[in-house]
């Protein structure tokens, strides 16, 4: 058994081949060759435990993880994922969940904006500098050629920290600008990325500052988090989201369905989007939406990913 840990993650798989192993996922999503009942889902206040199994031809998976908003000292998310041999069952390994987590939702959002930004996309806003937007610039400036990020958080405190670990990762060229309001933040991007656990929409309910962009929520993944604005919705052109289980999942579809600001017949998932090779539509200055709520099948998918490059390349611990 191979335990991998978040060092040795980050040796085995780079983001570019992590957002490969996601456009992958889609696929595989499409052709419905593969187990994943929608998650469990255990509250406790504002904390969360899940429990978050898939199984595929490639290898059974079970992530465990833990989301507690609160926290300062420690990442918000945290977990371990457990990947079983699809023949005997047995274990072959177990990887660092909050990594692969954040690796994963961050590659998410870099196969979003390969497939659904503008060409002339230079721009991005990132709303949330936690670890899950950490990865989303990371990954952003992966598949585009970024040449500015502004950042916004709405305690203050984050942002130095945060642009210290983004400096350590990206190209020195790329401006990295910290705005005092999510206003100033968002109006020259040209994709915004919301990544927070908020119950209320983090972006401004005013179209002129959302029209014309490529908006990716990240964050809420419950009935009672929303990141997105009802402006949005009445921009928005295309809503494309990772899976169908997002629209039972999270406040950011289920609210704006509920005062019907949209139709279930405007959504349309990921893989359907990829397969029908439908280009994105920005037409008389929409946006487009694209809400991401994870599911187990990216987790094994990714998992499989790290875990046969990390074989090739002798990275990680053997464990009796």
């Amino acid at each position: 058994m191979l335990y991998l840990n978040e060092k040795e993650i980050h040796k085995a798989l780079t983001m570019e081949e992590m957002i490969d192993a996601i456009d992958y996922c889609y696929s595989i999503y499409s052709t419905e060759r593969f187990q994943m009942p929608t998650r469990s889902q255990v509250l406790d206040g504002v904390n969360t435990l899940l429990v978050m199994p898939a199984i595929t031809t490639q290898a059974i998976s079970t992530k465990l993880v833990t989301s507690f908003p609160k926290n300062l000292d420690y990442p918000s998310i945290q977990g371990l994922v457990i990947l079983n041999c699809i023949e005997t069952g047995r274990t072959k390994a177990i990887l660092d969940g909050s990594c692969l987590t954040a690796i994963r939702t961050g590659a998410i959002g870099g196969s979003a904006i390969r497939h659904l930004a503008k060409k002339s996309a230079h721009a991005v806003a990132i709303i949330g500098t936690g670890l899950q937007g950490l990865y989303q610039a990371i990954a952003a400036v992966t598949v585009i050629k970024i040449t500015d990020i502004y950042l916004y958080n709405r305690t203050n405190s984050k942002l130095k920290p945060f642009v210290t670990s983004l400096r350590n990762q990206i190209n020195s060229d790329i401006n990295i600008h910290l705005m005092e309001s999510v206003e100033e933040a968002i109006i020259n991007a040209d994709i915004i990325i919301t990544a927070t656990s908020s119950i209320t929409p983090v972006l401004p309910d005013n179209k002129s500052l959302l029209e014309n962009k490529l908006i990716i929520g990240i964050g809420s993944f419950q009935p009672r988090m929303r990141e997105l604005p009802e402006a949005a919705f009445h921009l928005s052109n295309q809503i494309i989201i990772d899976s169908d289980d997002a629209i039972k999942e999270t406040g950011d579809l289920q609210i704006p369905l509920s005062n019907k600001w949209i139709s279930e017949n405007q959504i349309q998932t990921m893989s359907s989007h990829l397969t029908n090779n439908h280009s994105p539509n920005y037409s008389d200055n929409r946006s487009i939406i694209f809400k991401s709520t994870g599911m187990a099948l990216f987790d094994n998918v990714a998992a499989v990913s790290i875990y046969e490059k990390a074989l090739q390349k002798g990275v990680g611990q053997k464990l009796n």
